[in-house]
């Protein structure tokens, strides 16, 4: 965790295996719509990681609160608003503190005939508004294998930090399986579910072809009452006419609880069909402290695949 001191905008950083503080940095003024730049160092609003931003993607959000909001919304689509995420590597000192996955990119193994699932540790995708600049005061502001491979140090410019080739060649190379496009997200009684759909690519065989997909989801309380996840519920249709129901015990092994302490929890699974898209929605059963049981709602999202000519570099 991180905490704000006075007027100094000193940053400093909390480790729960004992109480040091330690100065890393000032913060910076905070971007509404003008973007961040490639090189520039951060501490996440929600989980209170540090990470440093590798490039920007435009998605399109689509917010069913808005539409509940708005009025004779009844029956209309919810229309996407374009909105800034960005790709960014997680400083791995942090990640056994955080309340979300560190190797949530996975992708497709090169080999048509492999069927290895492989990770990129350490990124994630984070909004504009979750952003919380700062100048570093350490001489190696950010620890992750990937940090001097794509980031050079430029003491002239600001921030300090710029793009390597090897960066621009990595996001072209693996643009496909990067990409963020769509992000959905939907509120049941004050806790917001938020999904981003990726996808992976697939698997041909003898008999058939099998897509597969990524989903992130972040799950926050924005209420006084701490909630807990108990059961998860998925209905999955396939382009193919089939609809597949899933139930189970948490997510990802995990039963989380939301507090006000610790209000966010982030993670990815994966789904697979045997057409090229499909649509996935559901609900998670949340158990409030005083015994209350409810449904909350996860907004429905599609599961596009891409054209084939996309993933002949891989």
């Amino acid at each position: 965790m991180f905490k704000h001191f006075g007027r100094s905008n000193i940053l400093c950083i909390c480790k729960r295996s004992y109480v040091r503080l330690v100065e890393v940095g000032l913060i910076n003024p905070v971007k509404h719509i003008e973007k961040y730049e490639t090189g520039q160092l951060f501490f996440h609003r929600i989980f209170g990681y540090r990470g440093v931003i590798l490039f920007p993607w435009l998605a399109r959000v689509y917010d069913r609160d808005v539409v509940v909001k708005a009025e004779n919304a009844a029956g209309k689509d919810v229309k996407g608003k374009t909105h800034t995420y960005y790709q960014t590597l997680i400083d791995e000192r942090d990640c056994p503190f955080i309340r979300a996955q560190t190797e949530a990119v996975t992708f497709l193994g090169n080999q048509d005939t492999s069927r290895s699932l492989y990770a990129i540790p350490g990124l994630d995708y984070v909004a504009q508004e979750d952003i919380l600049p700062y100048t570093a005061t350490e001489k190696q502001p950010l620890q992750h294998e990937l940090f001097d491979k794509f980031l050079m140090y430029y003491p002239n410019k600001d921030p300090p930090f710029g793009a390597q080739e090897t960066l621009r060649s990595w996001q072209k190379k693996n643009h496909p399986w990067l990409e963020l496009s769509d992000v959905h997200k939907e509120t049941t009684e004050n806790v917001r579910v938020t999904v981003i759909p990726f996808y992976m690519g697939y698997r041909e065989s003898q008999t058939n072809s099998v897509y597969w997909w990524r989903y992130c989801i972040r799950l926050e309380n924005l209420g006084e009452q701490s909630v807990q996840l108990r059961e998860r519920h998925w209905r999955i249709f396939s382009l193919s006419g089939t609809l597949e129901t899933v139930r189970g015990r948490g997510v990802v092994g995990q039963e989380p609880v939301l507090s006000k302490k610790s209000p966010a929890f982030q993670y990815s699974s994966h789904v697979s069909l045997q057409a090229p898209s499909g649509h996935m929605w559901g609900t998670f059963r949340m158990e409030r402290e005083d015994g209350h049981l409810f449904d909350c709602r996860i907004p429905p999202f599609s599961l596009e695949s891409k054209p084939d000519d996309k993933f002949l570099d891989r």
